[in-house]
């Protein structure tokens, strides 16, 4: 059953659109480009929330799973930034992943 805000937006419809976008579109786009930095679904969990919160995303959520955590707003943001790193390749992949891995320390 869909869940809908008091506004009638549809979220969970969103939220499908975010995880096909995190855990089946950028991974197979990685696996189809080849030279991207990061492969794996959670990987791109990790990069397009930290992008999202601009720092550690677990620094602003309370509660797994993060997306189910996240706003309209944000969920809205999180599919751009996934979207974008789709149309975008290698190139925002790499900024992206290598922004994330700084706010971590890494």
């Amino acid at each position: 059953m869909d869940q809908r805000t008091l506004g009638g937006d549809n979220i969970t419809s969103l939220r499908g659109r975010y995880l096909q976008r995190v855990t089946e579109a950028l991974p197979e786009a990685a696996s189809e480009a080849g030279d991207w930095p990061i492969h794996q679904d959670h990987c791109f969990a990790r990069v397009v929330l930290d992008t999202l919160f601009q720092g550690v995303w677990y620094d602003h959520i309370d509660g797994t799973p993060a997306y189910e955590q996240l706003s309209i707003e944000e969920l809205r943001e999180a599919i751009e930034i996934a979207d974008r790193m789709l149309e975008n390749g290698e190139p925002t992949v790499e900024s992206l992943n290598r922004q994330s891995l700084e706010w971590r320390d890494h």
